[in-house]
């Protein structure tokens, strides 16, 4: 049975930094990233990293964020420095598996607020 675990998520205040970290477990990943989704607005890409740590990110987080993998652990990481009000949402992990299927965790609150 496959699994996706974030935790992490929390208050900030504005100029803060948060870890997210996101365990996958039951299969085989390639891709892993981040997503999220803030009130009244569509769920939006953050960053990507393949198993080879090819990493890609939204513009908005380039500079601030930083995606970051262990594969021996199926385990992915986001870095979040510099956060902003605008950085407040759910954040969901995505995990794709090498046999095609993408998975969804249930997701983590970030607020940035003083």
């Amino acid at each position: 049975q496959v699994q996706v675990v974030e935790s992490g998520g929390g208050l900030v205040q504005p100029g803060g930094s948060l870890r997210l970290s996101c365990v996958a477990s039951g299969n085989i990943f390639g891709i892993m990233g981040w997503y999220r989704q803030a009130p009244g607005k569509e769920r939006e890409l953050v960053a990507t990293i393949t198993s080879t740590a090819r990493t890609n990110y939204a513009d908005s987080v380039k500079g601030r964020f930083t995606i970051s993998r262990d594969n021996r652990k199926n385990t992915v990481y986001l870095q979040m420095n510099s956060l902003k009000p605008e950085d407040t949402a759910v954040y969901y992990c995505n995990a794709e598996s090498v046999f095609g299927p993408i998975f969804w965790g249930q997701g983590t609150q970030v607020t940035v607020s003083s």
